[in-house]
């Protein structure tokens, strides 16, 4: 209980940096085998469902994990272990029901994500959605557990648990590309290849789970035993705080199935939108871990109102730290997209026509990386509050208007055809989302100011503005940067193309935002200059 926040934070942002490194390389794979054919591209819809629950109930910051941290760290060890398995037979009884309704229904239920497929397409994500549909049962008991062992201060298990996944995923991969060489990509083996992903993601979420028993049973939180107590005090605060929790990080997932319904009228853009979500994925989930696994719990210890000072420091940091962060690499995105795209992809099916696709899009994620994080941060204190209904609230009122941004900046089918006052192509689905993040952001703001009280707005307003201004200054130098130096071709070219630029970039974001006076620019850049010189 007395380790660090920083001891902490580098126990999650090492495991969370190895997991990151095997998903990485899980899409360089599955990427070179697929490219954004048929086989990946209906992969994309079928995993929707699955995926979602996965992410949702299973995911680290999820829910189901945040709701066990936020209860289980102010209870004693043997009390936890009764929470748990209580919480693990009800909500696996729910869960198989799931399970069963994804089998049975898996037809109607991608025409539903994918309208517009093409048949073959949809044979082959109906068949994947059967086979992955076990992965909601498996969703639910990883997010608990997970869960509970982070209120017990383990952290390192849940952090590489999603290298088992990628594991998985690169050796179901290589066994078929091995089989079937260069035929892997043709049309012919998409429904071999499609199954074959559906089944290593399977696997892959089954090792998550079994992963983290041996960890359970060392901190005394295992009880193989269906325990059905509703009763219980802790029981009930988990679902107080799980079930709205639950709606409302699901409603962020139903704005990723709102983008596939309209995107499945553009050929490739779910597997583009896959490919482009990884590689902000590995910065983002490698920051957001270290950031809110270790402050979640504090939040959660500074809920008393003698304690506000303290919290609204921590709230500050979590926001700066974050924005510090995501503000140059979304600058870098926008600005090295495209030699971003062809060193990590352009190799084997992915070809130069998915580059440019995947290029547009990581820009367009690139607007809003801040305000992915900034969110997170902020739902985290509402649900240390207790509060997981005002985040709810907040993200279903972001559904109706991700609907009506798609439209606008996308279009969608109308009995007239498909309307649109501005058609961004896919890179405006990823427009629609980044404004959501923004206007859920203010909401969320506001909301906080009105349970907590005395957030100096004003203040913050300006330090983030310094950082905006240190961001756009980075993205303009480093995008003339590559205009104007002649790179040399190939490979090497394309690393002292993404790596110069970059470099010179983030150090030059440091000087700036220190020049600015934002304390936490200063730290951060004092930490890592610290550490060089150390060593």
């Amino acid at each position: 209980m007395a380790r660090s926040l920083k001891g902490i934070a580098l126990v999650v942002t090492l495991g969370t940096l190895l997991s990151k490194v095997g998903g990485l390389i899980r899409q360089l794979v599955i990427a070179a085998a697929f490219g954004v054919g048929a086989a990946y591209d209906a992969y994309n819809y079928a995993y929707v469902l699955p995926g979602f629950l996965l992410i949702l109930l299973g995911g680290i910051n999820g829910p189901f994990h945040s709701a066990m941290v936020s209860v289980l760290s102010r209870r004693p060890r043997a009390e936890g272990a009764h929470i748990l398995a209580a919480l693990n037979t009800s909500v696996s009884a729910l869960l198989l029901l799931v399970t069963i309704v994804l089998v049975l229904a898996a037809d109607p239920l991608i025409t539903l994500v994918g309208p517009g497929l093409a048949p073959e397409l949809h044979a082959i994500a109906r068949v994947q959605l059967q086979v992955m549909a076990p992965m909601a049962l498996l969703a639910g008991l990883i997010g608990l557990g997970f869960g509970s062992l982070n209120a017990a201060y383990e952290f390192w298990i849940p952090a590489i648990s999603p290298l088992m996944s990628s594991g998985a995923l690169i050796l179901g991969v290589g066994l078929l590309w091995w089989q079937l060489g260069a035929d892997i990509a043709l049309p012919s083996a998409a429904m071999t290849g499609g199954v074959v992903l559906a089944l290593a993601t399977l696997v892959g979420a089954l090792l998550q789970w079994l992963i983290q028993l041996p960890a359970l049973i060392r901190q005394g939180l295992a009880r193989f035993q269906l325990v059905w107590d509703w009763r219980h005090p802790g029981v009930r605060e988990v679902w107080r705080v799980m079930a709205p929790a639950t709606l409302s990080s699901g409603m962020l997932q139903i704005n990723v199935f709102t983008d596939l319904f309209f995107a499945s009228g553009i050929v490739g853009a779910a597997a583009g939108l896959g490919y482009a979500n990884l590689l902000v994925q590995t910065p983002l989930g490698l920051i957001s871990n270290a950031l809110l696994v270790p402050l979640l719990p504090t939040f959660s210890r500074l809920t008393a109102p003698e304690d506000r000072p303290q919290l609204i420091d921590r709230i500050r940091q979590g926001l700066m730290l974050s924005a510090a962060s995501m503000i140059p690499l979304g600058g870098l995105f926008i600005a090295l997209g495209g030699p971003i795209v062809a060193l990590v992809y352009e190799r084997g099916a992915f070809d130069a026509s998915a580059a440019q696709l995947v290029t547009g899009l990581l820009m367009a994620y690139g607007l809003g990386m801040p305000a992915y994080l900034g969110r997170d941060v902020l739902v985290r204190v509402f649900y240390a509050l207790g509060d997981g209904t005002t985040p709810f609230r907040i993200s279903l009122a972001g559904i109706g208007l991700n609907v009506v941004f798609d439209w606008l900046l996308v279009g969608g089918p109308t009995p007239w055809g498909n309307q649109s006052p501005f058609n961004f192509g896919a890179p405006g689905l990823v427009l629609a989302t980044v404004a959501i993040n923004l206007l859920t952001c203010l909401a969320l703001l506001v909301g906080l100011q009105q349970q907590v009280g005395g957030l100096p707005l004003r203040r913050w307003g300006m330090d983030l503005m310094r950082l905006a201004i240190a961001g756009v200054l980075v993205a303009g130098g480093a995008g003339i940067l590559v205009t104007v130096v002649p790179w040399p071709a190939g490979l090497l070219g394309l690393v002292l193309q993404v790596s110069a630029p970059g470099l010179l970039g983030l150090a030059l974001f440091a000087l700036i935002g220190a020049q600015l006076k934002v304390p936490e620019v200063r730290e951060v850049t004092q930490l890592v200059v610290g550490r060089f010189r150390a060593r």
